[in-house]
């Protein structure tokens, strides 16, 4: 009986949700977006257009994510019906009882590791790769590797997130290590040392990095390539690494959402090749639909892998151990 039991749970999260109604979510009249990804605009106009129902967008930082959702939703006031955030934030949230399931049949094509369960739906990653002033520095010359960031000839000419408090940066440098880009241990070590040896600039996040690239002080920054197209016409380029780490961001919808089958219908949107083509030619953001690449040259090219969540005690000790190598 018990395996039984098991099977059938089995094979119910495995059968995929029935359509969104259009008709009942059009009912409903709007759905409300609760996110941190930026310049969404786009996607809510041509969804609002496409779909006969209004979408309300609410942006909140991401440091400010997770407090907020939790205040609403503990009083009983949440009136998100989806919600969009990196992955750590989305499974705090989800720990807190905040999501409902959904199966999207948008989701098809997507990579398996990107629908871990049917509550959250990976579909993009914050990546991180070196980005450099194309005026000021040939593409012969910019860096291809990793280890070349720890040649001298970048001393002094770097700007990156700090790594002893920016938790995105800890979590990437970490993700170096665990991601089989460096051959040991060692190897990944010489990196970190070697990269603090050339005395980066360091930054509160990854906003602020471009800025010194763009202006000349700086030559490369520790950033992200999505800011090719954000910042243009600033002279920006990616460095051609052949491995790309980030944080997944994830979607889902709320538990008790307040138009629940335009969540839905959203959900599926979102998900959708149109969407994330938009997505990627207006933000410049990675996403993980089939075929779909940023206007960025080259991007279709690395190998693109996620970075595991570190828990706080992790992020704490591992940013001790990166302010004595990068500040003493």
């Amino acid at each position: 009986m018990k395996k039984l039991c098991v099977l059938f749970v089995a094979v119910l999260m495995a059968t995929p949700a029935l359509a969104a109604d259009l008709a009942k979510a059009k009912a409903e009249g709007k759905v409300n977006f609760y996110a941190n990804i930026t310049a969404v605009e786009p996607i809510m106009e041509a969804f609002s257009k496409a779909k006969g129902i209004e979408g309300v967008y609410r942006r909140i930082s991401t440091s400010k994510y997770l407090a907020t959702v939790l205040t609403e939703f503990e009083a009983g006031k949440l009136s998100a019906d989806v919600l969009q955030s990196p992955m750590p934030v989305m499974e705090a949230l989800k720990a807190k009882g905040v999501f409902t399931p959904y199966t999207s049949p948008s989701a098809a094509g997507y990579p398996a590791w990107a629908r871990k369960d049917n509550t959250i739906m990976e579909f993009g990653i914050e990546y991180v790769a070196p980005i450099y002033n194309k005026d000021l520095v040939k593409a012969a010359d910019a860096p291809k590797t990793y280890m070349d960031l720890i040649n001298k000839k970048w001393y002094d000419k770097i700007v990156m997130p700090d790594p002893s408090s920016h938790a995105t940066t800890i979590s990437w440098l970490v993700g170096m290590k665990e991601s089989g880009i460096f051959a040991s241990d060692a190897e990944w070590m010489k990196f970190v040392k070697g990269l603090a040896a050339n005395k980066p600039m360091f930054v509160k996040s990854f906003g602020p990095s471009p800025g010194p690239v763009e202006s000349g002080e700086k030559l490369i920054a520790i950033s992200m390539p999505k800011y090719i197209i954000s910042h243009a016409p600033a002279p920006l380029d990616w460095c051609r690494v052949s491995t790309i780490l980030g944080t997944p961001r994830g979607i889902a919808i709320a538990a008790n959402a307040p138009h629940p089958e335009a969540a839905r219908v959203f959900m599926d949107y979102w998900l959708s090749k149109d969407a994330m083509q938009l997505l990627a030619d207006k933000v410049g953001e990675y996403v993980l639909a089939p075929g779909v690449f940023p206007p960025i040259a080259g991007m279709d090219m690395p190998k693109v892998l996620p970075i595991r969540t570190l828990s706080n005690d992790e992020i704490k000790s591992w940013g001790k151990k990166f302010q004595k190598i990068f500040f003493e």
